[in-house]
Order: structure tokens, then sequence, then C-alpha cells
């Protein structure tokens, strides 16, 4: 199967680094994107400024390749937003790698050439099939190996706290967004309104700061028994620590209501307002928006007839679920991890990015890059390099995982760094 490529699926930043790794060695490469442009998932939140700077965002073979054309990288310590990442980074390296990059193509299947998942027989020997879906109609590209760094962009985790729509939550999706507002655009719909947050990460936390800075009346509903803004300055990433206490200084000063321990079952419409109603039946005043920002989880449905050995609490691949368990880990205590942590029973298919952290948050580019980089490695023969991992994240300045802090019973966890900040 050397002659075949490796199909990439997705062309967001982690994709289009297992292209360039990938490209670098020699190794035939296809990658297909569903979006017209790439980082067309970043574009959705291109209003967003990142807490990484441009150090961290660039991965070392797509520099490579880009300097050879000659572009120069952004200055180092500049923190783009998402616009920015997409204009200034992976347009580029997507014209880069040229021909390499198929936009307009949705992967809608994954198997193994002639067999179903039931079948034995052939899964070593065999190639793999990959489905995809163009314009143009249905194709099949036959491929040495997979490497899925399609993202979790498209599959929110819903309101209720069951992992599942609250009842009604369908009903009033008109007032519901699940995604930061863009609010240099849509700054009307939230100026001087009653707004509902839902979420405890740093996505949450965005939001509320640009919400009270447009006049928004906001609730800010945890599941958690407590509100907990990060490692603030012990945070080794001073812009993710900066939003941290930014959000808690307008908690403080009374711009924010924090309502904790709120598991949310239904969602009742209240004339052009929605009433939210906890699990335990207290009931909020009636609103005018909600932000739903509690998180992703990875579409598993186009590779149902592939033997994937998942978590069955994170769906993140089994050697890699302990390693990320936000019951426990931050992002900044993320063990090196790479193409043997990765692999499945199905021979060459990979979840990289996102989608290999499952329902875990906290995930940051430099995980990414240094995955796609000993995946390359493996499938270049070069298992030495594959194995050779070295992962330096920064530190979150936070002791525990987003899980510790859902039951208000359990004491907060303290010395492996810095107190996590909490009111």
């Amino acid at each position: 199967m050397d002659g075949l490529p490796v199909v990439v699926v997705g062309a967001g930043p982690i994709g289009l680094a297992a292209a360039a790794h990938l490209v670098e060695r020699g190794v035939p490469t296809v990658v297909l994107e569903a979006g017209e442009s790439a980082g067309s998932a970043v574009a959705q939140w291109n209003h967003v400024r990142l807490f990484s700077p441009w150090s961290e965002l660039v991965d070392s073979a797509a520099r490579r390749l880009l300097e050879a054309d000659g572009w120069v990288a952004p200055e180092a310590d500049l923190y783009p937003t998402g616009a920015e990442w997409a204009a200034e980074y992976l347009r580029p390296l997507a014209s880069a790698l040229g021909s390499t990059v198929r936009f307009g193509s949705r992967v809608v299947g994954v198997a193994r050439r002639g067999r179903d998942r039931l079948v034995d027989s052939g899964r070593d020997t065999e190639p793999l099939t990959v489905h995809v879906r163009t314009t143009a109609g249905e194709e099949r590209i036959t491929a040495r190996a997979v490497i899925d760094a399609s993202g979790t962009w498209g599959t929110p985790n819903p309101l209720g706290s069951e992992g599942l729509p609250a009842i009604g939550e369908r009903e009033v999706g008109d007032r519901i967004v699940y995604r930061v507002p863009d609010l240099a655009v849509e700054g009307e719909r939230y100026a001087g309104k009653r707004v509902a947050v839902a979420g405890s990460g740093h996505s949450a936390l965005t939001a509320l700061s640009g919400l009270v800075d447009r006049g928004a009346h906001v609730t800010w509903l945890l599941r958690r028994g407590a509100a907990a803004f990060g490692g603030g300055e012990a945070d080794q990433l001073p812009a993710r620590g900066a939003l941290g206490l930014r959000a808690q200084e307008a908690v403080r000063a009374g711009r924010v209501e924090v309502v904790t321990g709120f598991r949310t079952e239904s969602v009742e419409r209240a004339g052009e307002r929605v009433v939210l109603v906890a699990q335990d039946g207290r009931r909020l005043d009636a609103v005018d928006e909600v932000v739903v920002l509690t998180g992703f989880r990875p579409d598993l449905t186009w590779l149902s007839e592939l033997r994937l050995d998942l978590d069955p609490v994170l769906q993140a691949p089994t050697r890699l679920a302990p390693l990320i368990d936000p019951n426990t880990h931050s992002c900044g205590t993320v063990y090196p991890h790479g193409a043997a942590e990765l692999s499945h029973p199905e021979p060459n298919v990979y979840l990289v990015g996102m989608k290999s952290y499952g329902r875990a948050p906290t995930f940051l580019a430099l995980t990414g890059y240094e995955q796609t980089r000993s995946i390359a490695a493996h499938l270049a023969g070069d298992h030495t390099a594959a194995a050779q991992i070295a992962l330096t994240l920064p530190t979150s300045g936070t002791c525990g995982g987003s899980g510790l802090f859902d039951d208000p019973t359990t004491p907060q966890p303290a010395g492996c760094c810095t107190p996590t900040t909490t009111l």
C-alpha cells in the first residue's frame, strides 16, 4: 500500500500540520476539507482572540514549508484572532501545500476495502476506503492510512445537564446560540438585554467579559459548586490568566450574577423571553438570550465501520484518555503522546487534534502538532522519531480539571501547583 496516499480529514491547523509533516517526509498525501477554504471552522469564531501567542500556533514543518515560499512569520509574542490565524497562517499553508488540499470535499464514511467492521480477514492487508461527497457527486478514495483532524466544532454540547438537550431546548432555538457571540456584528442583539451564559471554560469567560462590556445583564450558570477563574497570574499563558481575572472582577463588581449547582432540565418560552428550570426545581428570572458554551463532542457517525478503541467516558483513544481526563488534569499537565497512544485496533487510523480529546476540554495547538509529527514519522517508517515525543505545555496555574468542581461537596485540590482562583 506504499503507493497509496495518506488521507487527512480537515484543513484546520492540525490537519494542515499533519500534511506538512507527511509531505516533508515524501509521503503521498491528500487533505479533504468540507469547507471552501482552509480553517473554515476557525473562521466561524474569527472574532475570538486566542490566548496562545503566535510562537505556539505555528507548526515546525509548516514553518519550514512556508518559509521556503518566502513567508514571514508574524511577531512571536502577539496574540492573533481566529481571523488572523486563518488569514496569516492557515490559508498560506494550504496554498503552499497546493493540490494536496481539496476543498468542498466532505468525508461521509471510512471503511476497510470490501469489508464491514464484522469481517476479520484482510484488515491488516487491505487498504482503507474514504467515501467523499462533493458538488460533483460521491467518490471513493483508496488510502493507505487516514488521519482524522476534523475537530469537534460542528457538534457542541447541549444546554441540558444530562448530555442531551433540555426539554424545550430545541423549540426555543431562536433564543439560544452555542458559540461566543461576535459582538462587533451582533452587539445589538445583546446590548442591555438579560443574558444567561452556561459553561465554565475559557469560552464562557470570554463571553462574560464581552457581554458585560455591552451592558448586558448577565447570569452565569454553573453546574459546579463554585466559580473558577483559572490560575490568574500563575498561568504561563498570560492572556489566558488575564481572561479569568477580567471575568472575576466583573463578578466581584456585581455585573455578573453567578448561579451555582444549576443543572438545566427544561426551557420554557415566556413571550419573547425564555425561562430556564433546574433539575432541583429552581426557576431563573426570564432572559432574552441564552449563550451555551458547555464544550464539544466528537462526531463518530462516519467512522462507524472502523474498529476504534475509545474510552467509554471521554470518547478519546483509550491509551490517551487517562492522560487528559478533565477530572484530574488541566491542559498544562498532559503527558507526551503520539502515534502509539493514538493508534486503534483498525490499522493506520488515527484521531488527532480536538477529535482525539473526545469530550475533554482545554486542547492546545502544540499538542496536536506533536501528535501529527509523531504519526507522520511512524507512517514514513521512522519509528525512532515517532517514539521520541517532546511536549512541553504552558501550565494553567490550576491543580485540577473541571470535573473536580462539579460536586460542591468535593474539597478543592491542592499541592500540585498554584491553587485555583475561585469565588
